[in-house]
């Protein structure tokens, strides 16, 4: 079962309530158990929240899925987890996606331009293409990170029916 698999490599509890580092940046907060607690509603809302901040473009990704993690109480470390779906490998083809699908949304003509990092291509081409790839990025976010939380509330619910129909198989062969 993915739960027993996810729970061996899940911190300590009590590792995070005892670490210094961590109560000073977030106090009681971290004392919260949902934050690590394997259930249908904080793992269906800890994956709606990382991959809504997966398509978030800032560098603040993990903090901020870390954040809201905590102000609505779901499963803190696979809300961290899952914003590494935007990694350095996938974030270019992520985003040009999000900037598509901004295009497509307020009709605008796709502006041809080569992705350079640096300070230069920041403030011409990202000004000129702001406003359809931030709401890519928003929609983008909240499409996927529905997908995420129905899926995982549908496979969790389809785990439980499965479950509970073996044990009744199980129940009848002993009869």
């Amino acid at each position: 079962m993915p739960k027993k698999f996810i729970k061996r490599y899940m911190p300590d509890h009590e590792a995070i309530r005892n670490n210094k580092q961590l109560n000073k940046v977030f106090g009681t907060l971290l004392h919260d158990p949902n934050l690590l607690h394997l259930n249908r509603r904080s793992v269906s809302m800890a994956f709606f929240v990382g991959l809504f901040m997966a398509f978030v473009p800032l560098p603040t990704q993990m903090v901020m899925a870390a954040a809201i993690a905590i102000i609505i109480r779901c499963n803190l470390p696979i809300s961290v987890g899952l914003v590494w779906i935007t990694n350095p490998v996938t974030m270019p083809p992520i985003f040009y996606f999000a900037y598509k699908v901004g295009t497509w949304v307020l009709s605008t003509p796709e502006r041809k331009f080569t992705f350079d990092l640096s300070w230069e291509w920041l403030g011409t081409e990202l000004a000129a293409i702001w406003e359809p790839f931030l709401l890519g990025c928003a929609i983008s976010g909240l499409i996927f990170g529905t997908l995420g939380y129905a899926t995982i509330r549908l496979l969790w619910r389809l785990h439980i029916i499965s479950a509970f129909k073996e044990r009744k198989r199980k129940r009848n062969l002993k009869s």
